[in-house]
């Protein structure tokens, strides 16, 4: 398949918001796919790249425009494919230069359209509404087979392309072999969120309180003493975490799934910072010694698989017995199972006090819907904001094509009078917002490039947002996580906006 072909049903999808069209789109794609193209289809059609970084940061990838265009279209997805696994390989000294020469020359093989594509595509920036449950319908309608299939080959198997190849070569006897196996791992399951404890026990009845913890997800895999260990995002994490194996493999199940968090503790019990703890992850050399100076606790909250028995499909409560047989408590995630609302807001208030994020809350009855997000789990967090000034934006792409969506963050100053950027959102932008914003920040502007509308510090905006970590990539040595957009103050000047001290203050807290 060419890669023209794959852009125009990108931008195709991403200029409609009707469902059906989008899997019709989808769908008409996919079934013209060959065998060995496939995976990738679906991988570029959701915004993933198969090498996942290619080594080159974002403002290296924005200069390796403007490269002069081809006229006609002839690059096929197979040579995007292997032009990208070569640049991603290099390394060693002057690697830098040479992965952009080489993306410089990809790129000038490619029409505009496919130049925007592969940019957007590799600064993970390709929004163009094709989610996961609308490849799932698409793969679907493409093999000529129901969805519920495909839906729950995808919730065991966790890799979508995968599923897709096996739709759409073999049908439904194909997904059928496409079954929970050790060291295959699955996609984890994920939370709504809640208000209260009384919107919880709203829902739920009774439920499971469980302490939150600000680690990176993880999924253990065992048999015997062959341990293997995944994140979130299914990537192997195995020889980083050697103090994970060794607990697991003590455990006296033969066969094992574990769910749970990795989290570096310090000295006084307390959790360190999400991005200390990331240190661990990704480290290949040197283990040992980064072990001794930062060591990290496993804790689990829940059980996929024991000793032959798939569980997924076991109420939620059966799921915590077969995890208190097996696991000691120092292993476990702290977890309270009450419809009492005062005793349930008392946990809650002992986790905060404890320095974790927030509390999870999970109904005894639901099955492990993995991939899935809902009200079965609930996330109580507190939520941070701040009074932010907007200092540029960047044009928007897909269904935002034409109007300024990515609005870049900063707080004041008051030593220079100045405005230092804190980092970027698009997140929580209604339609009505973004017209707004679009012609208001124009009106505001000072200097634009191809990319972004840069404009007078004037626009005060209310941003909520989960915590502040530590960036080199901003001045302030700060990011806001997670921040979304809440409202305008039009009530509020620039000189009101909050400071970088007191983002400071919350980073330090």
């Amino acid at each position: 398949m060419r890669l023209a072909e794959l852009v125009q049903t990108s931008t195709t999808v991403g200029a409609t918001r009707a469902r059906k069209t989008k899997i019709a789109v989808l769908a008409a794609c996919l079934s013209q796919a060959a065998a060995e193209e496939i995976e990738l289809t679906v991988a570029y059609l959701t915004g993933e790249l198969p090498q996942g970084r290619i080594g080159i940061g974002p403002a290296a990838l924005r200069r390796a425009l403007p490269v002069a265009a081809v006229s006609e279209p002839a690059l096929t997805l197979l040579q995007v494919d292997a032009g990208l696994s070569q640049i991603a390989s290099l390394s060693g000294a002057g690697s830098a230069a040479r992965k952009l020469e080489q993306l410089r020359r990809l790129l000038g093989q490619a029409t505009a359209a496919e130049q925007s594509f592969l940019l957007r595509l590799l600064l993970r920036e390709l929004r163009q509404g094709a989610l996961e449950g609308v490849m799932v319908e698409a793969i679907a309608s493409a093999a000529g087979i129901a969805s519920q299939p495909v839906r729950r080959a995808h919730m065991l198997c966790g890799a979508l392309g995968n599923v897709a190849r096996a739709a759409l070569t073999e049908g439904e006897p194909g997904l059928a072999q496409l079954s929970v196996r050790l060291f295959q791992p699955l996609r984890p399951m994920l939370a709504d969120k809640a208000d209260d404890v009384a919107e919880v026990l709203g829902h739920h009845g009774e439920a499971a309180f469980e302490a939150k913890f600000d680690g990176a997800r993880i999924q253990v895999h065992k048999q015997a003493e062959n341990v293997r260990i995944f994140t979130r995002h299914l990537k192997e994490v195995t020889g980083a975490l050697p103090e994970v194996v060794e607990a697991v493999q003590a455990l006296p199940a033969q066969e094992l799934i574990l769910d749970g968090e990795a989290l570096a503790l310090a000295a006084d019990g307390r959790p360190e910072r999400f991005q200390t703890t990331m240190r661990r992850f990704g480290r290949k050399v040197d283990v040992a010694r980064l072990r001794a100076t930062l060591p990290l606790s496993a804790f689990f909250f829940d059980c996929l698989y024991l000793d032959g028995a798939l569980l997924l499909d076991c109420p939620a409560a059966d799921r915590f017995e077969a995890m208190a047989d097996l696991l000691p408590q120092d292993l476990t995630v702290p977890r309270l199972v009450t419809s009492d609302a005062f005793k349930a807001e008392r946990f809650v208030q002992e986790v905060l006090a404890q320095g974790h994020e927030g509390v999870m809350a999970k109904s005894l009855t639901a099955p492990y819907e993995a991939g899935g997000r809902g009200k079965d789990w609930l996330k109580l967090k507190p939520v941070h904001t701040l009074d932010l000034v907007v200092l540029a934006a960047e044009w928007g792409s897909g269904r935002r094509k034409g109007w300024l969506s990515n609005l870049h963050l900063g707080a004041r100053d008051a030593q220079s009078n100045s405005f230092v950027m804190l980092g970027k959102t698009f997140k929580g932008l209604t339609d009505k917002t973004l017209r707004w914003q679009t012609q208001r920040l124009q009106e505001l502007e000072i200097a634009r490039d191809a990319w972004t509308v840069y404009v007078r510090p004037e626009l005060v905006v209310e941003i909520a947002f989960n915590d502040v970590q530590a960036s080199p990539r901003y001045p302030a040595g700060m990011a806001l996580r997670f921040a979304r957009v809440k409202r305008y103050r039009p009530d509020k000047q620039a000189g009101e906006a909050d400071t970088i001290a007191s983002v400071r203050q919350i980073f330090e807290s």
